[in-house]
């Protein structure tokens, strides 16, 4: 290959290397204005976690989950701020830089990658307060199991990862022709955090239920992620059907993201 295609608008390389300057300048702007910094990647989920952890443990008398229940609470919440935090931003990707997506030169598709991509970064920096939760709870009466499940950690990173560019290349074109979705999708995430085993297995849900829940790819996806410490959380069928819907998605949303993208930048 030569330098002039290596260096051409539409070459691998050049896509990932704006892709990385792009996640890079979201970082840096992030962060360089925070007194806290690195700390507001697991403030949220910490803060959630012991929450739920005092209602479910000191208050009522918990059902669901497994022991170490913070440790239960952390593998999906980590996670989910990952999700969470991407859909939220994915409504405002193509309008909050609409001059550059008008005229960029590379495929349009980066201003939804460049958000998973900086915010699954913010993901792996706050998976050390999990080993520190893990470790703690080692020296209590109900220490989490690690199993060889834990090598599927990288897997549900990547199916999420998978999941969510799939998510933003129809979530970003759509809330660019119609205003309304991005209020509407707020009011979705906040459902489907109850929707999903976050603070719940997907064992704790009964029949019928329990097989439509499979259906949410995020269900797969936390089992993945909690099945290193919980072997309980072993469920082929769970984890397959959330791996094939995230796929299907992304499927999905090159097509849908393709179909809009003229009139996209038309509105824009």
């Amino acid at each position: 290959m030569t330098s002039a295609a290596v260096g051409a608008p539409g070459s691998p390389r050049r896509y990932l290397h704006s892709l990385w300057l792009l996640s890079a300048r979201d970082l840096k702007v992030r962060y360089s204005t925070s007194a806290l910094g690195y700390l507001w990647s697991v403030l949220d989920p910490l803060v959630m976690s012991a929450i739920y952890w005092f209602v479910f443990t000191q208050i009522f008398q918990r059902t669901v989950g497994h022991e170490p229940y913070i440790v239960f609470l952390i593998t999906a919440l980590l996670p989910w701020v990952w999700f969470n935090t991407s859909v939220s931003d994915f409504t405002r990707a193509l309008k909050k830089d609409a001059r550059l997506v008008r005229s960029t030169a590379i495929p349009r598709t980066i201003w939804v990658n460049r958000i998973v991509l900086s915010k699954g970064i913010e993901f792996l920096c706050s998976l050390p307060v999990l080993a520190l939760f893990v470790v703690v709870a080692a020296f209590s009466m109900h220490p989490a199991e690690l199993n060889w499940g834990l090598l599927l950690i990288p897997v549900a990173v990547l199916v999420q990862a998978v999941l969510l560019v799939g998510i933003g290349l129809i979530v970003a074109p759509l809330c660019v022709l119609w205003n309304d979705l991005e209020r509407t999708t707020k009011l979705v995430l906040r459902a489907l955090f109850y929707a999903s085993p976050v603070i719940y297995s997907v064992s704790d849900i009964p029949a019928p239920f329990d097989t439509l829940v499979a259906f949410n790819p995020l269900a797969g996806i936390f089992a993945m992620y909690r099945v290193g410490f919980f072997p309980g959380e072993w469920d082929p069928f769970v984890m397959v059907v959330g791996a094939v819907m995230s796929f299907a998605i992304l499927g999905l949303g090159v097509f849908v993201f393709g179909r809009l993208e003229r009139h996209m930048l038309k509105e824009l």
